[in-house]
């Protein structure tokens, strides 16, 4: 599959939905069919609606649709998405409120590279930025990467991380949600060897496989189940003409997605069906609960193949994080040698995705740093995407990460060649 035939194929197919989309609801929407009443018509330009909405999301890359946030002044203040570092595979952009001081908590909010765009945790986003100086990673979509840029792998990642956190300087809090949280530990890692001073503060850990093994999921153990020559074969397939990053080898967003929705195919099919209907009686709405959701489920972006390959092969099947043997650069990367970092991991009870065990396994590879130092947080009853974005995020988890950063906010007491001096860290 490692052609541009099969990329091109796929978005011919995306293209012919949406414009299939498109002409039933003009056909069902001509005046003249409101002359002889017919629900068929209705109906047609009601599913037109739906399926021309779901293939053109596909390809749009959603807005943050943050324009502006209450300050303790009890006032708006107006938010501004500012590139605070530019690289070609991915920035650092910063939310910016005008006319509100400088918040003390400065959080980097690490991103997955995992099919999604960063805004899929617009709802985390939202819920940090009245009490925090927030930063995130908006990984770039590899289709519109010129090949001339080279490549990009788990290693490159974590170099990002590394470039992001120095540029933040020693006073930041990094929170990692799902996907990176390995590659986001090997960064602070990596800093504990060569740049100690750049260390963050905090490092929370949320729901990411540090030990892929340590409770196997269907998804995590997907990387056991084929060979790396099998995964390139049938995932990896060239970008087409069409974009910028025409011949670059890429695991395409597209296949993704059917990935993604072929995991709970019933449920979809449902939900498509039942907007169909909802329209067609007039009561959905353009920000309704299914739009809202699906218009960023379904904006799916291409990894580049090295990435995806890189994952499966040293994360997964080699689990090199969870061994301490990752090498990043020509230079073995020690989780022991962070020794003044506090680290919190965060599961939750019912995640499917990344099972309770694998997050939390990046406290027994952290053996220079003290106890007091290492927290963990199990939330009863909450699935993958609750623990960040959902209810239990909003209602448990982000308090005690608040407190957290705060137990363990305030300048470095430590000598140029001695180990910082423990702080009580929050549970």
């Amino acid at each position: 599959m490692r052609y541009m035939a099969t990329y091109d194929f796929m978005e011919t197919l995306r293209t012919t939905n949406q414009w299939l989309g498109a002409t039933a609801q003009a056909i069902g929407s001509y005046p003249a069919v409101a002359m002889m009443p017919n629900p068929a018509f209705q109906w047609l330009a009601a599913w037109g609606e739906v399926t021309e909405r779901s293939f053109s999301r596909m390809v749009t890359k959603p807005d943050w649709g943050i324009y502006s946030v209450v300050g303790e002044d009890g006032r708006d203040h107006i938010v501004e998405v500012d590139v605070e570092v530019s690289k070609p595979f991915g920035d650092l952009i910063h939310f910016k409120v005008q006319g509100r001081k400088e918040m003390p908590r400065k959080v980097l909010l690490v991103a997955p590279m995992s099919g999604h765009y960063a805004t899929l945790l617009r709802s985390t986003v939202v819920s940090l930025l009245p009490d925090c100086e927030l930063y995130i990673t908006d990984w770039h979509n590899a289709r519109d990467i010129p090949v001339s840029e080279g490549k990009f792998d788990v290693e490159d990642y974590t170099l990002y991380l590394v470039d992001f956190m120095k540029h933040l300087g020693p006073q930041t809090h990094v929170i990692a949600v799902c996907q990176p949280a390995p590659l986001t530990l090997a960064a602070t890692a990596y800093l504990a060897g060569e740049d100690p001073k750049a260390q963050p503060r905090s490092l929370t850990l949320i729901g990411g496989p540090i030990d892929p093994d340590a409770t196997p999921t269907d998804v995590t153990d997907f990387g056991n189940r084929v060979t790396m020559g099998q995964l390139e074969q049938s995932m990896i397939q060239r970008v087409g003409f069409k974009y910028k990053g025409v011949g670059r080898k890429v695991y395409p967003g597209l296949l993704q997605l059917s990935s993604f929705i072929a995991m709970n195919a019933d449920k979809h099919t449902k939900a498509f069906s039942d907007q169909v209907n909802r329209v067609a009686k007039g009561e959905a709405s353009e920000h309704d609960k299914h739009n809202k959701f699906y218009d960023e489920y379904l904006a799916v972006m291409d990894m580049t193949a090295e990435f995806y390959l890189s994952t499966v092969d040293r994360v997964f099947q080699r689990r090199e994080i969870a061994e301490n043997m990752f090498e990043v650069d020509g230079k073995m990367v020690d989780i022991g040698a962070i020794t003044d970092v506090a680290v919190k991991t965060v599961e939750g009870e019912n995640d499917d995705i990344s099972a309770p065990g694998q997050c939390v396994a990046a406290l027994d590879l952290l053996t220079g740093l003290p106890d007091n130092l290492k927290a963990s947080h199990l939330e009863p009853g909450a699935g993958h995407y609750g623990i960040f974005a959902g209810r239990s995020w909003r209602n448990n988890i982000r308090p005690l990460v608040l407190e957290f950063i705060d137990a363990n906010s305030g300048p470095r007491l430590v000598a140029d060649s001695e180990v910082a001096k423990p702080k009580k860290a929050a549970g």
